[in-house]
């Protein structure tokens, strides 16, 4: 069984989420793969993974700050974590590598050591098509 997500939003609130869903999807037995392209991709950006906006009410930084401190009260992990668990348990992320094109984002930019493919759509495509989930997030 498969799980493929979109991940197309930068805002910490979307990644946190789709990390999340994605490392339940393979916690239980899912294969999942996560296409980072356009403003998702910038995360993935040696240094930006706990950069990027809550959401798009960042309430002037506020809200970010509340988001983490309730993240941390409650015992959750933070992005960077989440994410590493994700790679670690066999999740895949694929990279835009059209995004990378027209944002002018190179290679060397990205954290290579957690994305497993840099792709054309068409990947994402066969993934989703072979998939019994997907998610545009």
């Amino acid at each position: 069984m498969a799980f493929t997500t979109l991940a197309r939003q930068r805002e910490n609130t979307t990644c946190v989420g789709t990390v999340i869903i994605g490392t339940g999807a393979l916690s239980m037995g899912m294969e999942v793969s996560m296409y980072f392209t356009f403003w998702g991709l910038e995360r993935l950006k040696k240094d930006k993974l706990e950069k990027g906006p809550l959401s798009k009410k960042n309430y002037m930084g506020l809200g970010k700050w509340m988001m983490k401190r309730k993240i941390k009260d409650a015992n959750v992990a933070p992005l960077e974590e989440l994410l590493q668990d994700f790679v670690q348990l066999g999740g895949k992320i694929l990279a835009c590598d059209m995004t990378m094109d027209i944002m002018g984002v190179e290679k060397e930019d990205l954290r290579d050591e957690l994305i497993s493919d840099y792709c054309a759509v068409g990947t994402f495509i066969k993934e989703a098509k072979e998939s019994e989930i997907t998610l545009f997030i």
